[in-house]
């Protein structure tokens, strides 16, 4: 996990301060946080764990009840500041807008042009032509897909600071997906522009994110550079002879997130240090037989329990 406080601190795209929202039935936070900016932060998690509530919170759809944001380097709850707030910032919500239906997507993006100085004609109908999403029907005939794709023209044509997409690609094919992952690389190659990603796709989130925040019912448990992720977070396996002290070894290697005996005499464990890990095993004298990265899914399994242990 990243220590702010033990490196220089960079600019942040925005900055959450003890922010709570409460609901009757779901709870987001308290939440501390600097999400960097001219990075991509992928925000992981399963379905209700706070993603969209997240995104909503920063653009004042979703009112909390604590705490302080600052969005772009302004406070976020500053009425007078919304509107240019909000010309700065991207939003793609994870489900199409209902009130939408009856437009076509030269409509959509009529209306939405109006609302961003900084829109570019140009760029949203290449945009188009790449996703190949080039259509005269009203949105509510597309397909899950092909409103996905005008929906992603429509967000990326104004070129704004701050991107926030909620799993944008649902409902993509395979085709698309590689698209949208390439637009959105291009999107980051001016170099001061920042996106922010909810998505269940790991390959999705190796692929563009530098960071990633894992949320879980609500409260964050942890926030990671990617590259470092992946680097520390292994599964060994060893061979040891059975019986109460390779037990009371394994729980004392560094970084344990769990362990299972897999055969009679092997084991498998789970650790967020692997490098003192494997030499905490092998000064102990135990014979390590391979070692492999832990998916993201492992890993997010690995912190949920870990949460649920400590509730």
């Amino acid at each position: 996990m990243i220590d702010w406080s033990a490196e220089p601190r960079t600019a942040a795209a925005f900055s959450l301060r003890q922010v709570t929202i409460q609901r009757q039935a779901f709870t987001l936070g308290p939440l501390d946080l600097d999400i960097p900016a001219g990075y991509v932060t992928a925000v992981v998690g399963a379905n209700g764990s706070g993603k969209s509530t997240l995104f909503r919170l920063l653009l004042n759809m979703e009112p909390y009840d604590q705490g302080q944001v600052e969005l772009l380097g302004k406070p976020a709850a500053d009425a007078d500041a919304d509107v240019e707030l909000k010309r700065r910032i991207g939003y793609l919500a994870e489900l199409p807008h209902a009130y939408e239906n009856s437009l076509t997507a030269e409509e959509k993006a009529r209306f939405a042009s109006r609302w961003y100085p900084s829109w570019d004609w140009s760029r949203y109908r290449k945009l188009l032509r790449s996703f190949d999403a080039e259509s005269s029907d009203k949105l509510r005939k597309l397909s899950k897909g092909m409103r996905r794709k005008v929906e992603l023209a429509c967000v990326l044509a104004p070129n704004p600071e701050l991107l926030l997409l909620d799993e944008p690609s649902s409902g993509l094919d395979p085709f698309a997906w590689q698209t949208m992952l390439a637009e959105l690389r291009r999107f980051m190659e001016q170099g001061d522009r920042t996106i922010v990603i909810a998505s269940h796709i790991p390959d999705e989130v190796k692929r563009l994110a530098d960071y990633i925040l894992f949320l879980h019912r609500g409260r964050p448990l942890g926030f990671y550079e990617k590259d470092a992720l992946f680097d520390s977070w292994r599964t060994i396996v060893l061979s040891a002879q059975e019986g109460a002290s390779a037990e009371s070894d394994l729980k004392r290697v560094p970084g344990v997130q769990g362990w299972i005996r897999s055969a009679p005499g092997i084991y498998q464990v789970e650790t967020d240090r692997a490098d003192d890990a494997e030499a905490f095993l092998s000064s102990q004298g135990y014979q390590i037989l391979s070692k492999q990265r832990m998916e993201l899914e492992e890993i997010l399994g690995c912190l949920i329990r870990g949460e649920e242990a400590r509730r």
